[in-house]
């Protein structure tokens, strides 16, 4: 058996504004059988990170139910790999807070987290940091395809705007 992950899982986010427009893409690749699948969103008024957290969620549920799959997840967002290799099994010890007292803070995206820790159960992972802007071929393509999401949504709202504006 070979310790070759399943399934390479390549994610990203974007937002133009913070709050604003946002996208997300993931691109998985089967290394046995070759094949790629992209998978991608975006939301009208959203935050980076909860793209980011949203483009890992979106990769692991287009998994086939029911399989537990060995996932390499590849991102360029510190916040998502910090938040499942270090900081994520404090919080759940913590009931979601970031500190140990009871009037600390919340988690912020804390449905996004719950959603994503609970996905990541499912599977064998294992996780990657990569720069972003650096010429990796399939982080750049996840971060175009986040962008298209974010012109996407851009053009719907202009088209909108029009409609609006010819109303009677």
């Amino acid at each position: 058996m070979s310790d070759e992950p399943d399934v390479f899982l390549y994610t990203d986010g974007a937002c133009s504004g913070n709050p604003g427009p946002g996208g997300w893409a993931a691109l998985l690749k089967h290394p046995h059988s070759r094949t790629i699948k992209t998978v991608s969103g975006g939301d009208p008024n959203t935050t980076n990170n909860r793209m980011e957290l949203t483009a890992a969620i979106e990769g692991l549920r287009s998994l086939k139910a029911g399989k537990r799959y060995r996932v390499h997840l590849i991102s360029d967002s510190e916040y998502l790999i910090f938040g499942l290799t270090q900081w994520i099994d404090g919080w759940i010890a913590r009931d979601w807070r970031k500190g140990k007292s009871a009037s600390s803070q919340p988690v912020k995206n804390v449905d996004l987290w719950k959603t994503l820790h609970e996905l990541a159960q499912r599977h064998d992972m294992s996780y990657e940091h990569v720069a972003a802007h650096t010429g990796h071929l399939e982080n750049e393509e996840c971060d175009r395809l986040a962008n298209e999401e974010i012109k996407a949504l851009r053009s719907a709202a202009k088209d909108k705007k029009i409609l609006d504006e010819e109303s009677f």
